[in-house]
C-alpha cells in the first residue's frame, strides 16, 4: 500500500522508513491520541478509519466536533514533526478496529538527518497534507461565519 507521506520515494527508502515503525492495533472507539497530548509519533494508517475531532465545550458539556476522517494510506499525528510537538486534534478509531504504523519522531529525525533527499520529499508531502487540513478548517470557519452573519442580519 502507498502512503501519502511516502509518495515519490524509492521502494528501498519506503522500506527503511517503515522499518523505523511498529504496528499498532487500535480498537474501535479508542483514542489513538488526544488534543494536547505530547506528539512523540506519527501514524500511517494501514487498515480502518481514524476520525479526527476537536473537543469543545458546548452548553456546559464537552462534545467532539468532527473535523475529518482519514483512511488507509493516509497519515495522522503529523504534529510529531511540528513544534511544539503537541497534538492539535483527537484521533479515534472509527466504527471498526484500525491498524497503524507508529513512527517515533526521534527515529524519523535521525533518518532525515542521514538521508536529506527522502526527507525533502516527505516534507513536501507533509506540506500537501497540512495544506489540505488548512483548506478544510477554512471552509468550516467560513460556513460558521456565514451562518453567524445570516443569524445577525435576520
Amino acid at each position: 500500500m502507498g502512503h501519502e507521506l511516502l509518495n515519490g520515494l524509492a521502494s528501498a527508502e519506503v522500506k527503511q522508513i517503515l522499518n523505523l515503525g511498529t504496528r499498532r492495533n487500535v480498537t474501535a472507539g479508542t483514542a489513538l491520541f488526544r488534543l494536547g497530548d505530547q506528539a512523540d509519533s506519527l501514524f500511517l494508517i494501514e487498515r480502518g478509519r481514524i476520525k479526527l475531532t476537536l473537543p469543545m465545550r458546548v452548553r456546559g458539556g464537552e462534545e467532539n466536533i468532527f473535523v475529518e476522517e482519514r483512511s488507509p494510506g493516509q497519515a495522522v499525528g503529523w504534529s510529531a514533526l511540528i513544534p511544539p510537538y503537541r497534538f492539535t486534534l483527537t484521533a479515534i478509531a472509527d466504527l471498526h478496529d484500525a491498524e497503524v504504523i507508529m513512527l517515533p519522531r526521534q527515529a524519523l529525525l535521525q533518518y532525515f538527518e542521514a538521508n536529506p533527499a527522502p526527507a525533502y520529499k516527505i516534507a513536501l508531502n507533509l506540506a500537501v497534507v497540512i495544506g489540505h487540513r488548512l483548506q478544510l478548517l477554512q471552509t468550516m470557519w467560513l460556513r460558521e461565519v456565514q451562518r453567524t452573519v445570516q443569524v445577525h442580519s435576520a
